[in-house]
């Protein structure tokens, strides 16, 4: 009996140990059961990083004009493709209430005026202009000389292209170019509609004294030339830099037709003539950065027999695609002879516009304005047609400095 005591005493220090252990200890080095996994850790969110390499969406020219044509009415949309003669009276309230693209200035409206006389007067255009205008003159020189027939603009008139090549080569071609651009630019003209880019070498031509007067190959230099020098010229002003634009005219080539001021004139030289002539300087015009390109009223057999080539989409279809032209087109004066007869109900510019002109020049804005308005509201005209029309007139006054 003495004996079983210590080991039962034994025993029971043993079991209370083992209890201990179990119960203390092993909870501390053992991992907790399948069962009961531990809570996780809880931390607030954080915000995602941004990607450093992602740069921020800068709209593009194309899209920010895209965003200010959906932002306009159809009368505000028509009105910027007219590139209208300036009218003797309501210039002024005629910019607001027709929305014009443009002005186009003729020999009245510089004559006997003073520099400062014409400049107050385009500024008193453009501030009527919620978009503000293409101011345009033809200063070619030699027989076409709106602003420099005036002494009190221009020291003397500006010399033709042929003249001033005889006098000091392309060198003096150059410096003329410089010159009188930036005095167009002084008094608020933005626009020159030179150079002539024709090709002409006969004296019998009714273009060759505006024409440079020789083959295609020096014509193109002379315009490649021109158009170089009016892109480089440009003047400083309140609202920034403004640059001069070029006109290529008169596509597709005037060749030796007759006067279209006064009738209609057919041009039945075949189409190779055209490429490898008359096609060659406004190709050159094109890569040297001409801004625009002005279609003839001339009927080209070869391209379309039955509508002169302001009217005719396929004279339009090879200046795109065939020439890669991707600026404004614009037709010749719609009141000449040569093309009042091709839209019976009067509306030429409707026809122009279907062809593929992005600007219309005419005198008589007054009537086909409404009557293009009419055709995009009644469905002759798609207005997505209209819309793409305004884009390149934008991105033109955008790239002048007009616009930003």
């Amino acid at each position: 009996m003495k004996k079983a005591i210590p080991i039962l005493l034994l025993a029971l220090l043993v079991a209370g140990g083992f209890f201990l252990y179990r119960n203390l200890v092993l909870p501390e080095v053992l991992p907790p059961a399948e069962d009961d996994p531990p809570a996780e850790e809880q931390t607030d969110p954080q915000p995602e990083e941004p990607d450093a390499s992602e740069e921020p969406h800068v709209p593009t020219w194309e899209e920010t004009a895209r965003e200010m044509v959906a932002e306009m009415t159809v009368e505000e949309k028509v009105g910027q493709l007219f590139f209208v003669r300036c009218p003797t009276d309501g210039a002024v309230e005629d910019v607001s209430a027709y929305h014009l693209g443009g002005y186009l200035l003729f020999g009245r409206d510089f004559q006997d005026k003073t520099a400062q006389e014409v400049e107050d007067t385009i500024a008193a255009y453009q501030s009527a202009a919620e978009i503000p205008l293409l101011i345009g003159v033809d200063e070619e020189g030699g027989t076409v000389v709106r602003a420099s027939s005036n002494p009190n603009l221009f020291p003397s008139r500006c010399l033709s292209p042929q003249a001033l090549y005889r006098s000091g080569g392309m060198e003096a071609i150059r410096e003329d170019a410089v010159t009188k651009n930036n005095t167009l630019l002084s008094l608020g003209a933005n626009v020159n509609f030179a150079p002539v880019a024709d090709v002409s070498t006969d004296p019998d031509d009714f273009i060759y004294p505006r024409a440079f007067g020789q083959d295609a190959a020096a014509t193109a230099d002379y315009v490649s030339a021109v158009v170089t020098a009016m892109g480089e010229t440009a003047c400083e002003t309140g609202n920034g830099t403004i640059r001069i634009g070029s006109v290529l005219k008169h596509f597709p080539g005037y060749g030796n037709n007759v006067d279209t001021h006064t009738g209609i004139s057919v041009d039945q030289r075949p189409y190779d003539t055209f490429v490898e002539s008359d096609f060659l300087p406004f190709s050159a015009g094109i890569a040297a950065g001409a801004d625009c390109v002005l279609v003839s009223h001339n009927i080209v057999s070869c391209m379309d027999d039955s509508l002169p080539a302001s009217l005719s989409p396929e004279v339009h279809r090879i200046l795109r695609e065939e020439l890669g032209f991707p600026g404004v087109i614009l037709t010749d004066d719609l009141a000449m002879d040569a093309v009042a007869a091709y839209a019976e109900d009067g509306s030429v510019a409707v026809l122009a516009v279907l062809a593929g002109n992005d600007m219309i020049i005419t005198t008589d804005y007054r009537t086909q304005i409404p009557l293009v308005i009419a055709a995009v509201e009644d469905g002759a005209i798609d207005e997505s047609l209209i819309d793409d029309a305004v884009v390149r007139v934008l991105t033109w006054k955008h790239d002048l400095g007009l616009i930003g």
